[in-house]
């Protein structure tokens, strides 16, 4: 059962999408287990950039077969738009290569203005959502209130959709929001139903065949293993499962689905996070906007949805052996090496130190980082340009001392390191 896991070691925008489309080549299905269109994953080949939020990046190729699992929460909006976009672009998006699952819950408009209206109420204690309505669902979901994908396909979806519009409506006039008009979401959502039938099914199912009969599945993750609703920097996390275990959930898996599997964490050569919540190797002036950049290219530091600058930071090695215990990470992907070109020392971040102690690993998880002084282990930089380098022993001396370092902080092997934003601009680890 050739199960491989592609999971954000971080705080998510570790550029999993290209990573997801290299080894999407080998494989027969992809399918995404968590989250909704607050997720972005770019994709550079050639001059075109493909910009996903739902469709899992692995449909880049032609003969995969892209799934949206049961533990995903969809926009009908964002995915015809995004569908339509990929055959605009010449990638075949058709029912026999999207398939998605009957049970994954649907976003409405109501979810979002709910989003929105709750994050101002929070006011200084504002999470720093997308405002794309994930929380709510996910909370609509928990309720047993909430509406899937199956439900659109009812005979009485439209009086189920009016109910759920009502109750939306009624929490808006208690946060003094203005209420949502229910007609035309109602015409709207009945014209996406008749659109949503061809691509609908019991992708649980589909996928446990596939496996049984050797083919090979990509699962891809949304955000990161910082952002998990259990696992991650509390309360400032994003509302679903984003670990590897997710998978298993997400997609509607046995546990026997994980024996072998291979899962691939992905990091970026240092540390950057979207919104609020604790921070520790944060940096800020001349070395932010260097990590950063400058905004001018797609691949800079800012959120492929909601185009936001990301804060950014030193690669923070207690937090990536934390993620690579809670995944079972067995081999690493670092990303945007390039970036660190010049930058002299470099830092990782080794330990924690509080008062008078000191701490290699996190004694009760992430969620209380803000006591926490990061300890650095400076090392050398380089000077080389990388960008066009494909072979390991090409790397510049320091560059293959600081991805070493990584592997030994961690006990785990580098299997490829991205040196520029294009599709082959990859090093791969013989």
């Amino acid at each position: 059962m050739p199960l491989h896991i592609v999971v954000g070691a971080q705080w998510g925008d570790e550029g999993k999408g290209r990573i997801v489309d290299v080894f999407a080549a080998q494989a027969d299905y992809v399918a995404r287990y968590n989250g909704g269109d607050n997720a972005g994953h770019t994709v550079t080949v050639g001059s075109r950039i493909f910009r996903l939020h739902l469709v899992p990046s692995g449909i880049i190729h032609p003969h995969t077969v892209a799934v949206l699992g049961n533990g995903m929460v969809v926009n009908p909006h964002t995915l015809f738009d995004e569908i339509e976009r990929l055959r605009q672009a010449g990638i075949a998006v058709t029912p026999e290569r999207l398939r998605i699952s009957h049970a994954a819950h649907l976003i409405t408009p109501a979810h979002q203005a709910l989003d929105n209206a709750l994050e101002v109420a929070r006011g200084k204690g504002s999470i720093g959502t997308t405002g794309r309505g994930i929380g709510p669902v996910y909370t609509d979901k928990a309720a047993r209130r909430g509406l899937r994908i199956e439900d659109m396909l009812a005979e009485d979806f439209s009086e189920r959709l009016r109910a759920h519009l009502d109750d939306a409506n009624r929490t808006l006039r208690l946060l003094t929001t203005p209420e949502l008009d229910p007609q035309p979401i109602l015409s709207d959502f009945t014209n996406y139903a008749s659109r949503f039938l061809p691509y609908v099914a019991d992708t649980s199912a589909e996928l446990h065949h596939a496996l049984n009969a050797g083919k090979t599945l990509l699962a891809e993750g949304a955000q990161g293993t910082l952002l998990d609703l259990d696992h991650g920097t509390y309360p400032f996390v994003t509302s679903s499962s984003t670990v590897a275990s997710g998978t298993l959930t997400g997609l509607g898996l046995g546990l026997t689905a994980a024996c072998d599997a291979r899962v691939i964490g992905v990091v970026k050569a240092f540390q950057t996070r979207v919104g609020s919540g604790p921070f520790p190797t944060e940096v800020s002036g001349e070395l932010a906007t260097r990590l950063r950049g400058s905004g001018e290219h797609p691949w800079d530091e800012y959120g492929t949805t909601t185009g936001r600058p990301r804060r950014v930071g030193w690669l923070d090695g207690v937090l990536l052996r934390y993620a690579v215990r809670l995944n079972g990470i067995t081999e690493l992907t670092v990303t945007k090496l390039d970036v660190l070109t010049g930058l002299e020392p470099l830092k990782i971040c080794i330990a924690y130190r509080v008062s008078d102690k000191t701490f290699a690993d996190l004694p009760f998880g992430p969620a209380n980082l803000q006591t926490y002084k990061p300890v650095y282990k400076e090392l050398p930089g380089w000077a080389e340009d990388i960008s066009n380098v494909h072979k390991w022993a090409d790397l510049p001396r320091q560059a293959k001392a600081y991805l070493e370092f990584i592997a030994d902080l961690t006990n785990l092997p580098i299997c490829l390191v991205s040196v520029g934003p294009e599709r082959g601009q990859v090093v791969e680890k013989e």
